[in-house]
């Protein structure tokens, strides 16, 4: 089974994401805040981190000490950043940290759902070329 984590701020985020992923097959962990984020990523190994930029009550974009978390964790997760914070600046900043996706709320989960099966897909021909 593969396995998500959802980091953002806004409960309802969280559990729309949550809730449409399960019903999708995944086994979704969700975190409010990136102490919360740490803690689930030293316990286990996610495939895919959804994450926003602005995490915890700070104005600052503490997302981007997420992305660099994940890739000291394990290098093989995929994160795509789901922000409405997004600006041309922060996305670039956040693709040269290790984001793989960067998208804009709103946005269909139908979408957030092929974004993930695209880098998934990806990840495992790189596996089969050995890259």
């Amino acid at each position: 089974m593969l396995c998500l984590l959802v980091v953002d701020g806004e409960d309802s985020i969280r559990f729309s994401l949550k809730e449409y992923f399960t019903l999708q097959g995944y086994n979704v962990d969700t975190a409010r805040e990136l102490d919360a984020a740490e803690k689930l990523l030293e316990a286990a190994d996610y495939d895919v981190v959804i994450q926003d930029l602005r995490l915890g009550p700070a104005l600052r974009p503490d997302g981007f000490a997420l992305i660099n978390f994940i890739h000291d964790q394990n290098p093989r997760t995929r994160i795509i950043v789901l922000t409405a914070y997004g600006s041309a600046e922060m996305e670039d900043e956040a693709l040269r940290s290790g984001a793989h996706a960067f998208l804009r709320k709103p946005k269909p989960l139908s979408h957030v759902a092929q974004v993930i099966e695209g880098l998934l897909e990806s990840r495992a021909h790189q596996a089969s070329r050995g890259a």
